[in-house]
């Protein structure tokens, strides 16, 4: 059974930084395309982030590039999402997804991502 579990979200200022992690089991995690996604209530599930299985290739959102990193640890089974300099607009459930078949074309759209974590809540205050 594949489990994706997120941790590391808070409350912060505007401007500071916070580090979200991903920890996915039951699968193997270096076949999969894993991706950051975010919701505000009454909103679509917004693409953040993904990253290529081997972790060589990266996707960004234009609101969060230049200012968030994306990385993947295949030998610890764990996503990461390094988010600096942030903005009230920021304010988001902060989901990972994962997906093991995804083509490049549909790597921004959540309906093809198979797996998802519960969500880790990031608060922006001004």
């Amino acid at each position: 059974q594949v489990h994706l579990v997120e941790s590391g979200g808070g409350s912060v200022q505007t401007g500071g930084s916070m580090r979200l992690s991903c920890t996915a089991s039951g699968l193997t995690f270096s076949r999969y395309v894993m991706a950051w996604f975010r919701q505000v209530p009454g909103k679509d599930r917004e693409f953040v982030a993904a990253i290529a299985r081997s972790g060589g290739n990266t996707w960004y959102a234009d609101a969060v590039k230049g200012r968030f990193t994306i990385s993947k640890d295949n030998a610890k089974n764990t996503l990461s999402l390094q988010m600096n300099s942030l903005k009230p607009e920021d304010t988001a459930v902060y989901y990972c997804a994962a997906d093991c078949r995804i083509i490049l074309s549909s790597i921004r759209l959540p309906a093809q991502y198979e797996y998802w974590g519960q969500g880790t809540q990031v608060t922006v205050s001004s």
